[in-house]
C-alpha cells in the first residue's frame, strides 16, 4: 500500500499534538475527534461533555480485562463517559498507578456493535507517541471544525497500515569511533522518514560482507546503560556484546531507540512502579495496557541490509529475535548465547522472560 507524501507528516503532527493535549480528527465516515486520556486537560474535557453525550474511552483488552470492563471488539473496549465524569475519572481509567488503592472504578458501561475503527486507530496513534494507550473520542460536530480550528487530519482507513508499515530508514552519517573495546570503531546514524527516533549502528572492525557477521540487536536503556541499574541485564549485554566484538576484532551491534520494550521511558517507569506494587514486567505491561513486548526488529533488518550484511551470528537470548531476522531476509546462521548481568535485584526479572517471554537463559 503507499501513502500520500504528506501523511508521514500529519502523522508526526498528531503525535505531537496529542502530547500537548490537542485533539486529532480521524476523517472516516463519522468524523471523529480523538484526544489522549492520559494529557486532555479539564477544560478540553468539559468541553466534550457540553459538545455531545456521546464520548467514549478506548482503551485496550490488557487494561479492560484489569478493569473488568467487557472488550466487545476483541482487542479493545469503548467505556461510556459518564456525564458526571471528571478528570480524575479519565486518568483513573486510563494509568494503572492507583488501582489497588481505588480498584473500583465503574460501573464501567462498554459499548457493544457499531464501528471501533476510528477507536482502534486512536489507540495505535497514541501508543506510537508513547502515550498511554487510552483515547478519548467523539464525533466531531461539523464537517469544518477541524478547518477552523487548525487541527490535523488523518485518514483514518491510512492510520494503523501506516503506523504498521516498515519504517523506511536513511543513512545519514558515518565516522570513525575509537572505542575502549577497539579503535577500529565506526558509528553509522540512520533516521526514520517518519521524524521519529534515531537508530544507530556500531561497526568494530572491517567485517567481511560475504561471511555471517557477529551482530547484537540491542534495545536503548537509559536506566541500564547509562546509570547501570541492577533491575535489569541491559547495561552488561550492550558492554558484553561490544567486548566480544573486539576480542573476535569484527561485528556490528545495533543500537535501536525503542526504550522499555518500545513503550517509552516514561511507560518504563510507570511499569517499574507497578513492579514495586509487586507486578512481574509482563503484568505492569498488560496493566498499562500495551503488550508484553511492543518493539520492532524489523528496523535491526533494514540497517544490517543497507550495510551490506545478509548473514549473521547472532549475539541473544531472544527466539523472537531470530524469527524477525529470518522473515526479514536476514540469515541466522548461530545464535550466540549472552547471559551477563544476573544480580539478585534482576533475578524475578530474568526469571519473568523466561517463563513468560520465552527467552532462553
Amino acid at each position: 500500500m503507499t501513502f500520500a507524501p504528506d501523511l508521514n507528516e500529519r502523522l508526526a503532527r498528531a503525535r505531537a499534538d496529542l502530547r500537548m493535549g490537542l485533539p486529532v480528527v480521524l476523517e472516516g465516515a463519522q468524523p471523529m475527534l480523538a484526544f489522549a486520556a492520559e494529557t486532555i486537560s479539564e477544560q478540553r474535557l468539559a468541553g466534550v461533555q457540553a459538545m455531545t453525550p456521546d464520548a467514549v474511552i478506548a482503551i485496550t483488552d490488557h487494561r479492560a480485562r484489569v478493569l473488568k470492563a467487557a472488550a466487545y471488539d476483541g482487542d479493545l473496549a469503548r467505556i461510556e463517559l459518564p456525564p458526571d465524569a471528571r478528570l480524575p475519572w479519565v486518568l483513573g481509567v486510563a494509568d494503572p498507578a492507583d488501582d489497588l488503592k481505588t480498584p473500583m472504578k465503574g460501573p464501567l458501561i462498554a459499548q457493544r456493535g457499531g464501528d471501533a475503527a476510528a477507536h482502534r486507530a486512536a489507540l495505535h496513534l497514541v501508543k506510537s507517541a508513547r502515550l498511554l494507550p487510552a483515547a478519548l473520542l467523539c464525533p466531531s460536530p461539523s464537517i469544518g471544525f477541524a478547518t477552523q480550528n487548525d487541527l490535523t487530519r488523518l485518514p483514518l482507513a491510512q492510520v494503523i497500515p501506516a503506523l504498521a508499515a516498515p519504517n523506511v530508514l536513511a543513512p545519514v552519517v558515518s565516522a570513525r569511533l575509537p572505542l575502549s573495546v577497539s579503535e577500529a570503531g565506526r558509528l553509522h546514524v540512520f533516521r526514520p522518514e517518519d521524524g521519529g527516533e534515531e537508530h544507530y549502528a556500531v561497526e568494530i572492525g572491517r567485517p567481511d560482507r560475504d561471511k555471517p557477521v557477529l551482530a547484537r540487536l540491542h534495545s536503548a536503556c537509559f536506566t541500564g546503560d547509562v546509570l547501570g541499574s541492577l533491575k535489569c541485564d541491559c547495561g552488561p549485554q550492550l558492554h558484553g556484546a561490544l567486548a566480544q566484538m573486539g576480542q573476535e576484532g569484527a561485528g556490528v551491534l545495533l543500537y535501536l531507540n525503542q526504550e522499555g520494550r518500545g513503550i517509552g521511558l516514561a511507560n518504563k517507569m510507570r511499569a517499574y512502579s507497578l513492579q514495586d506494587q509487586g507486578f512481574d514486567t509482563v503484568e505492569a505491561n498488560h496493566r498499562l495496557g500495551f503488550e508484553d513486548d511492543e518493539r520492532d526488529f524489523r528496523l535491526g533488518a533494514d540497517i544490517l541490509a543497507r550495510m551490506g550484511f545478509s548473514k549473521v551470528r547472532l549475539l541473544t537470548n531472544n527466539p523472537a529475535k531470530i524469527a524477525m531476522m529470518e522473515n526479514c531476509g536476514i540469515s541466522v546462521t548461530e545464535r550466540v548465547p549472552l547471559k551477563v548481568g544476573q544480580t539478585p535485584q534482576n533475578a524475578g526479572y530474568l526469571a519473568t522472560k523466561m517463563a513468560k517471554s520465552g527467552h532462553l537463559l
